[in-house]
């Protein structure tokens, strides 16, 4: 895949705004071009999970690594990608059982404000 198809990809799950607000500048430019390429233009395009499935294990890895900034971009990624609120509070919940359940609970925390924007 190319940094373009990745580029479109990343568009589509972050939407434009964010993507716009990550705009690269000389001291991001090769991080920004590594995860556009790799991550959205190599994993995110893979056929052999759909974007709802990436995005239920993006949370949860995001969950067990208290990425809370990224944790919250993707709650409304995963809304983009088909997640309804009810399936992302299942994902949250099944992630107290592997990540612990003070991890959940600021998950919730933290999805709530951003499932009551995208309502």
């Amino acid at each position: 895949m190319s940094y373009d198809d990745g580029m479109k990809v990343r568009r589509e799950v972050l939407g434009d705004a964010h993507v716009d607000r990550a705009e690269p500048d000389e001291f991001t430019a090769d991080f920004q071009d590594l995860i556009t390429r790799y991550a959205w233009g190599e994993i995110w395009t893979r056929p052999g999970l759909d974007r709802r499935t990436r995005s239920a294990i993006t949370l949860t890895a995001l969950i067990a690594r208290g990425h809370w900034e990224e944790f919250q971009l993707h709650v409304a990624a995963a809304v983009r990608n088909g997640l309804s609120q009810d399936e992302i509070g299942e994902v949250i919940l099944q992630s107290a059982v592997y990540c612990g359940v003070p991890a959940a609970n600021h998950a919730f925390s933290v999805a709530r404000p951003v499932l009551k924007e995208h309502s």
